[in-house]
């Protein structure tokens, strides 16, 4: 059974014939410890603060029956780690493929969702805004006055909160296509000639961060930690 926020996405599923439905991650609509497993893939990373980073995975937790598992992923900071880059660093030339044309958390490699780019605009505009933020000390006042950086693709991170940019493609949609099918990254043939730019939050983590968060509830133990192409991942089991 799977869940997305994205009504779209989840009518797809129903296509295929696939049991899913909408709702927020905060708040799933299943009863707690009827799971034997659970999976998040590429979400917690979009949660704005740590607060709602742990709700999110206390949900995932309180779904799960004692002794079942969760498999958690998260965008990791470190796009290249012990000497070795990401799959996302090493295509920073790549072609043009379908995994393009769909939404960043669905495309490229193992789980890494990070097909989207800015414009040379955006990144001066990131650059700036780094410099304003250690110009103010980066206090909590001054981040919250400042706008967040916004990322370019195929590089490393100068941010652990950021901003990814995503243009509408524009066009008659195709059969099976919704609405989160329609977003396109910039740079490619596509995106020259459509508008608007939408811009997606992500908070990246650091080494240690996720087990850490994880570690804080009474409930899960951690199992396994590891890094897989550009990820950090977290297998929890519920006590």
């Amino acid at each position: 059974v799977g869940c997305d926020r994205s009504k779209n996405l989840v009518d797809i599923c129903g296509e295929k014939n696939f049991q899913a439905f909408v709702c927020d991650a905060l708040s799933v609509p299943i009863l707690s410890g009827s799971c034997d497993a659970c999976i998040s893939i590429a979400v917690i990373h979009h949660f704005s603060t740590a607060e709602r980073r742990l709700a999110a995975i206390r949900e995932l937790s309180r779904l799960l029956r004692p002794g079942g598992r969760a498999l958690i992923y998260v965008w990791a900071m470190e796009q290249e780690y012990k000497n070795q880059k990401s799959k996302y660093l090493k295509e920073k030339n790549s072609s043009k493929g379908k995994e393009e044309e769909i939404d960043s958390d669905t495309a490229q490699g193992p789980l890494s969702d990070q097909m989207p780019d800015s414009n040379s605009q955006d990144s001066a505009h990131c650059g700036g805004l780094l410099n304003d933020l250690k110009d103010k000390g980066g206090d909590a006042e001054a981040v919250g006055d400042c706008r967040l950086p916004v990322h370019t693709n195929r590089t490393s991170f100068h941010s652990k909160d950021l901003l990814v940019p995503w243009h509408l493609k524009g066009g008659t949609k195709k059969k099976g296509e919704s609405a989160d099918t329609l977003l396109s990254p910039e740079g490619s043939k596509e995106s020259q000639q459509l508008s608007p730019v939408f811009h997606r939050y992500y908070h990246v983590f650091c080494e240690g961060e996720l087990e850490a968060v994880c570690r804080s509830l009474d409930c899960v133990r951690v199992q396994k930690s590891y890094y897989d192409q550009g990820n950090w991942c977290v297998v929890l089991e519920k006590l």
